[in-house]
């Protein structure tokens, strides 16, 4: 197993198969701008794809928020992200935040964000980036970029519909008002709510069912799920019968089919 990657502004831990990266910048609400956590993030799923004892990671942040996303005294002042011409701006997003939605698609393992607070903005995209989202009685949700005049420059208008349906990710976009935690429910943004002191547990546990899966199984499920967004029908089912060769021909295979038989647990190896 290669080292753990060196991160700025979060940490990233790894045991029984399951990472956890944690955004350890409170002192600004966990904003994916004007920290390092966008290149943290970026670093942690790029270890996590060459790592092949990784079979889950799960995102959520220290402190009272999961992310505010953009740093709006920052929009203000026309710095970092926000400076420069149009042409250097846009440029800017292209090179720096719009790196976050491609790598987040890349992921060749399941994400679970356990949302302990705020998801604002681009935190709140970040969130709908992720496979599975676990929330407390403190999450609270908002596609908020309209009430300052911009847009989601990361690719909200993307992921939201996909999640939730046009016309409800439509409302949220236009109206830009904040979801609390039983509505977002509702909606299908969060899979479950617990008590605050039991979200990581919760996510852990969750995590922990995925990772006692045969890990090439895992990762082979997750990438269809990713081209199937995209790919026509007879593409993907091309892209099924290739992984599913793949994986009759897996010892972890044989072993789940014969542990099935014997009506015993099964042990994978990864092999």
């Amino acid at each position: 197993m290669s080292d753990l990657p060196q991160l700025t502004d979060a940490t990233l831990n790894l045991q029984e198969r399951v990472a956890e990266l944690t955004f350890a910048r409170d002192d600004v609400r966990n904003a994916l701008t004007g920290t390092a956590l966008i290149e943290d993030i970026l670093a942690a799923l790029d270890w996590c794809n060459r790592t092949p004892e990784v079979s889950v990671l799960i995102m959520t942040g220290s402190g009272t928020a999961f992310s505010a996303g953009g740093n709006v005294k920052q929009m203000r002042d026309r710095e970092d992200l926000f400076s420069g011409s149009v042409l250097q701006i846009q440029d800017q997003y292209r090179r720096g935040i719009q790196q976050l939605p491609l790598a987040m698609q890349k992921s060749e393992i399941p994400l679970i964000a356990a949302i302990n607070g705020p998801a604002i903005g681009a935190g709140m995209d970040l969130a709908c980036m992720c496979d599975l989202r676990i929330g407390s009685t403190r999450t609270l949700l908002g596609e908020t970029f309209i009430n300052l005049g911009i847009v989601s420059g990361d690719g909200g208008t993307w992921f939201l519909p996909r999640l939730i349906g046009y016309q409800r990710a439509a409302e949220l976009l236009f109206t830009g008002r904040l979801v609390k935690a039983e509505e977002a429910l509702q909606l299908g943004l969060l899979l479950e709510i617990v008590a605050p002191d039991r979200l990581l547990v919760r996510a852990r546990e969750l995590a922990a069912q995925i990772a006692a899966k045969p890990p090439h199984a895992v990762r082979l499920n997750k990438r269809l799920l990713t081209l199937g967004q995209r790919q026509q029908l007879p593409d993907f089912l091309d892209q099924c019968a290739a992984f599913q060769g793949m994986s009759h021909h897996q010892a972890d295979h044989l072993e789940a089919v014969n542990a099935f038989l014997e009506k015993r647990p099964a042990t994978f190896d990864g092999s």
